[in-house]
């Protein structure tokens, strides 16, 4: 079909359609009928693609906005660990705030419908007490890569206000699933090596969301009339404790996990030492979502389990030894 959409159909953009999750994301929203655009640095698999080389506030949005309806905009500048080298704050800006609203201009502009924003629970902070996170909690991101994730929802509502394009905005976790990468593929690696964890004596709990679990999320913010101008937490529903990842996980691997009794303060002690605090927080903290307002307001429910994700996680990365 190209880059010319058929009159009257639903048509969405997705960018960023090359990674983890936009390759989770495009064949989901194909199946349920919509034509999908991938907005890439090559070529995407089973969709037309807009090649878009450099995300910045003057990229030219002209051509890949022709004709669609909604964009799912995934594309970002990551953040980094606090003990890997820090990245200037205005390179997380020029990407996650600046393009983001450039991208919200031309898309009003085309007269796009609807903007689904993929941001991030980190703009509320990175650990939990008690309850969960929920939207109405004040905004404390304490990295970069989070406070750019804020300012860009900002800037989309400002940009967006009176236009008739109506913007949604999700706040996931850790999002997992088949073609994972970063810390979730290292844990994998780890798990299936059977390598001994000082990790049993850890009592947290975290909430994560498997990438189909995303993608039927999006799906669903693209057409509920009461998704416009809202945001939402989203994850599993089922918040779990470290040990247990790593035991359910060794389970569906066929192993074993080798956990190994150890005070979380000596754990946190020896993190500060190895100037490994942000990873060690990632695995003996809690962060848990409320996702309440999902549920109730746009009926929206995970339809896969933690445990099935986990399965299919590691049976992606079983083929791939």
């Amino acid at each position: 079909m190209g880059l010319a959409m058929v009159v009257g159909m639903q048509s969405v953009l997705v960018t960023g359609a090359g990674g983890f999750i936009g390759s989770n994301l495009c064949p989901v929203l194909a199946a349920s009928g919509w034509q999908v655009r991938a907005a890439a640095r090559q070529p995407v698999e089973g969709v037309s693609t807009a090649l878009i080389d450099n995300l910045g506030p003057h990229t030219d949005w002209a051509q890949a906005l022709e004709g669609i309806t909604a964009i799912v905009h995934l594309a970002a500048r990551v953040h980094v660990l606090q003990e890997q080298q820090e990245e200037p704050r205005s390179h997380f800006r020029r990407v996650n705030v600046h393009a983001t609203r450039h991208l919200a201009e031309a898309a009003i502009a085309a007269g796009v419908r609807r903007f689904v924003f993929i941001s991030t629970i980190g703009v509320h902070g990175i650990s939990t007490q008690h309850r969960g996170f929920c939207e109405d909690d004040t905004p404390n991101p304490l990295n970069d890569y989070a406070l750019s994730k804020i300012e860009a929802e900002e800037a989309l509502r400002e940009t967006a206000a009176g236009s008739g394009m109506e913007i949604v905005i999700l706040r996931p976790p850790l999002v997992y699933g088949p073609g994972v990468k970063a810390n979730f593929l290292h844990l994998l690696e780890v798990v299936a090596k059977g390598m001994p964890l000082p990790l049993d004596s850890i009592k947290n709990r975290r909430d994560l969301l498997y990438v189909g679990n995303l993608s039927d999320a999006v799906l669903t913010c693209l057409t509920h009339p009461r998704a416009a101008g809202e945001a939402f937490l989203v994850a599993d529903g089922q918040p779990v404790s470290t040990p247990c990842l790593l035991r359910q996980t060794a389970a569906h691997m066929g192993k074993r996990a080798r956990l190994l009794p150890c005070p979380p303060a000596w754990l946190n002690y020896a993190a500060q030492l190895l100037k490994k605090q942000a990873t060690m927080q990632r695995l003996t903290g809690s962060l848990e979502v409320d996702i309440t307002k999902i549920r109730t307001l746009l009926d929206w429910h995970p339809p896969y389990a933690f445990d099935d994700g986990l399965r299919e996680t590691v049976a992606w990365y079983s083929r791939r030894l």
